[in-house]
């Protein structure tokens, strides 16, 4: 192989610990792309000064490795142990195996199983392969998704066959470059992604494992690939979701989809005919899954600019609904007609819904079909999601549970009904799946959107209407993206040691650091800062339950500071919210609010 150490040594200036770590990694790597990148990098690097560009890279690359947590793992596609290929993927996979050989036991009837799907990403498909061929030499049961598929179906088959652990690989709506490995846990864990102390257990053991050639770990093509059928079973649970909506015919609302590139356009038009709706509009620019993502700077319908085409083609067919899944559909955007309101993105003929505006409207749908049923359930949604799920749960005396971001945790809530989380994440039939799904989200917001037709309403309408029953609630984000992950960690500090008296002339009343643990939640980087709005607190600003779930009366606000877990970016959430007056002073009052403070965080981070 060209480039031995001997040759590197004898020439350059590289360290020679590197050096050997680096031509060790190469020389494992089965990939000839990512082979060959490194082998370019190594003789940059050797030729050039110990301070030049190409040195620094190497070090970088090699300054550890992409750790392993209750994310899995993602990261930039390339080579090295910081970014995602297939000697990181090998080495997870053989140290996932070995957790399941553990926990299971090497010799079970029926044998441990795996299952294991993936999306149109860069690599995606070799990822699995990879994973599938490691699994089934170490003796576990893989099966893998019949191609690439939506993260929900993954989810879906993990119950459905009743597996021991799945993966599904995908960076979801993360930077075009970037690709992931997620582990989900059957058992007592019901398909839900794994949490501590499970996320340790398998990092510990994929360091194991790296601690030896890929090639030591046995492969074998002894693998199952599902059928269509398990596809099938997800379309058909999923469309039960819309009862009887779908028999609308001629009334139902003139729908454009897009998939963003991604892979829920095939999926998604099955589940929509299957529970009877007419097949959405499609943006044939975005409907086939591309992992360059031609078209959008960032494949996540949360960004500006994200669903322009999808305004373009809503207007050339005069459409009344948006949906858009962001590219492995376990999110769901949703876009109305109309003018601005606050916390929304829009054009000048339609407007995003917020995440929290589709979640609330979702959970006072939920919240009707339990009492419909006659049966109880309860709602859930992550600390940073907005206090209006809160509302909706007291109304209908239904229990409601506040967790920690990311749906690791909310499908965890006992006895769940529905829960969602403000980036785009809605979960409304966990019995089914125990992650989010943008899927079974987007038809349950059809089946809506089609009901409220029938009643001659809109889903602006409905909005209003949760104003008037509820309370005004309007969010936003205001997101801060680096490249020196270490002003984030500088600015979290100066926030915590030195939190702000006011902010836009609304007075803090109160400060929760969740580093410490906060209402029996576990400790997390998250900061809460608790407003009154110009000096008046709402009934329930003191500390505790009142200050983050939200159910309080009046008016109020809370800014929420954390890290993102998979971007490298700061998040600030936004809320605010009113309760006095006709739903028209509300809507006024929260929406004012909203104004202000996201101009105030604005200068807070500069």
């Amino acid at each position: 192989m060209p480039g031995d150490a001997g040759t590197f040594r004898d020439a350059g200036h590289l360290d020679a610990d590197l050096l050997a770590r680096a031509l060790a990694w190469r020389d494992q790597d089965p990939d000839h792309v990512t082979r060959d990148e490194l082998t370019r990098l190594i003789e940059a690097a050797d030729s050039s000064p110990a301070d030049s560009p190409a040195a620094a890279e190497l070090a970088e690359r090699f300054d550890g490795r992409l750790a392993f947590g209750t994310a899995g793992l993602r990261g930039e596609v390339g080579a090295g142990p910081r970014r995602m290929n297939r000697v990181l993927v090998g080495q997870a996979a053989g140290g996932l195996a070995a957790y399941v050989l553990e926990k299971v036991g090497r010799v079970s009837d029926p044998a441990p199983s795996v299952v294991i799907g993936y999306d149109g990403r860069t690599n995606s498909d070799v990822f699995a392969r990879d994973t599938a061929e490691i699994m089934a030499g170490a003796g576990v049961r893989a099966v893998i998704l019949p191609r690439a598929l939506p993260t929900p179906v993954l989810a879906f088959a993990v119950r459905h066959l009743d597996a021991d652990a799945g993966v599904m690989v995908t960076a979801s709506h993360n930077p075009p470059r970037d690709n992931g490995y997620k582990v989900y846990l059957g058992g007592d864990d019901q398909g839900s992604q794994i949490i501590a102390p499970a996320d340790a257990e398998i990092a510990a053991h994929i360091e194991r494992v790296a601690s030896s050639p890929l090639s030591a770990l046995p492969r074998s093509g002894d693998y199952e690939t599902a059928g269509d059928d398990l596809v099938g079973e997800y379309v058909r649970a999923t469309a039960a979701i819309a009862g009887t909506a779908g028999s609308a015919g001629s009334r139902q609302p003139r729908v454009v989809y897009t998939a963003l590139h991604g892979v829920g356009w095939e999926v998604a038009r099955r589940v929509f005919a299957t529970a009877g709706f007419a097949e959405p509009i499609p943006v044939p620019e975005q409907a086939v899954p591309d992992a360059a993502f031609p078209t959008v700077a960032f494949p996540n319908p949360e960004e500006d600019g994200a669903m322009d085409l999808s305004y373009a083609a809503a207007d050339r067919v005069e459409a009344d609904l948006i949906l858009a899944n962001d590219p492995d559909a376990d999110r769901l955007a949703v876009a109305i007609p109309g003018g601005g309101r606050a916390g929304g993105e829009s054009s000048s003929s339609w407007r995003r819904l917020t995440g929290n505006e589709v979640g609330a409207l979702l959970g006072w749908r939920a919240a009707e079909r339990l009492r419909a049923s006659g049966r109880r359930g309860a709602l859930a949604a992550s600390v940073v999601s907005s206090p209006a799920l809160a509302a909706v749960a007291r109304t209908y005396d239904l229990p409601y549970a506040e967790t920690l971001t990311g749906f690791k945790w909310v499908s965890r809530v006992d006895d769940l009904a529905y829960g969602y989380e403000e980036a785009l994440g809605y979960l409304v039939d966990p019995a089914k799946v125990r992650d989010k799904d943008g899927i079974s989200a987007a038809l349950d917001f059809l089946a809506l959107a089609t009901e409220l037709r029938l009643d001659g309403h809109t889903i602006a309408d409905r909005l209003a209407a949760f104003d008037e029953r509820f309370g005004a609630y309007a969010s936003t984000q205001v997101s801060l993206r680096v490249t020196d992950l270490s002003r984030i960690s500088a600015l979290t500090a100066a926030l915590r040691e030195a939190p702000p008296t006011d902010i836009a002339g609304h007075p803090v009343v109160g400060v929760d650091d969740f580093s410490r643990g906060v209402d029996g939640l576990p400790p997390s980087d998250i900061l809460r800062l608790r407003l009154a709005l110009h000096g008046r607190p709402s009934e329930g600003d003191g500390a505790g339950a009142g200050s983050g779930a939200g159910d309080a009366s009046g008016d109020g606000a809370r800014v929420i500071v954390r890290p993102s877990g998979t971007e490298p970016k700061l998040k600030v959430y936004v809320d605010t919210w009113s309760t006095t007056g006709d739903a028209s002073a509300r809507r006024s009052t929260a929406d004012a609010a909203l104004r202000d403070l996201e101009a105030g965080v604005r200068a807070l981070l500069r």
